[in-house]
């Protein structure tokens, strides 16, 4: 089933917008519906069974590779009209990249996003997004679909936030973090359970000549 689009100037999206402006991030524990929230966890775990999810590479183009021991999370990168599910997601997404664009100007033209599923005991050390040689990506946006996750299952998403402050995140179900990409370093602890996600960035225009 569709779901309704919600505007741009939505409560819940103009607190986020909010939060950027003042602290850099935005943390909402309750942002995707509950249904919506499972039907994402199921495609993810379809396309997983089915060998879809491939071992996540660290950096770009010709540089990137896989190191398992700087990421062990394996991803799936996610296009329109594949998935209900994916659709109502990205939808969604686009209201916060208005809500995003109207509130603190930032030019955000796309939004790019994968499943990221980390197995057990995986992890990603600590990193920030924006790559060194392109600087579109803006505004990191992560979605938890995990169903009935405690603390002592792991997983968390540990940011370093500014004057050595350390906030971490429990990766629940339906949970949304949002940040600045290029000036929040973050890591991905290890858990004890399979952790689903929905990672993705809103993107500027580049630099780089078409």
């Amino acid at each position: 089933m569709r779901a309704m689009p919600i505007p741009s100037d939505h409560p819940l999206l103009l607190r986020i917008v909010d939060d950027l402006a003042e602290h850099g991030w935005s943390q909402q524990n309750i942002f995707l519906p509950l249904g919506l929230t499972q039907e994402l966890a199921a495609e993810c775990r379809k396309r997983a069974a089915e060998g879809e999810l491939a071992p996540a590479a660290v950096g770009r183009g010709p540089t990137s590779e896989i190191r398992e021991g700087i990421r062990g999370d394996r991803i799936q990168w996610i296009e329109p009209g594949q998935a209900l599910a994916c659709d109502n997601y990205l939808q969604l997404m686009d209201s916060l990249r208005e809500a995003l664009n109207r509130g603190l100007y930032l030019g955000l033209e796309d939004f790019e996003s994968h499943f990221a599923m980390y197995p057990p005991g995986a992890f990603y050390l600590k990193h920030v997004d924006r790559f060194r040689d392109d600087d579109r990506r803006m505004v990191s946006a992560v979605v938890y679909l995990n169903d009935a996750w405690l603390p002592e299952h792991g997983g968390q998403l540990r940011m370093y936030l500014k004057e050595g402050v350390e906030y971490d995140v429990v990766p629940t179900g339906g949970c949304l973090v949002v940040f600045l990409s290029g000036e929040v370093p973050h890591e991905v602890l290890p858990a004890t359970r399979d952790r689903l996600s929905l990672t993705g960035w809103f993107r500027r225009r580049g630099n780089e000549p078409f």
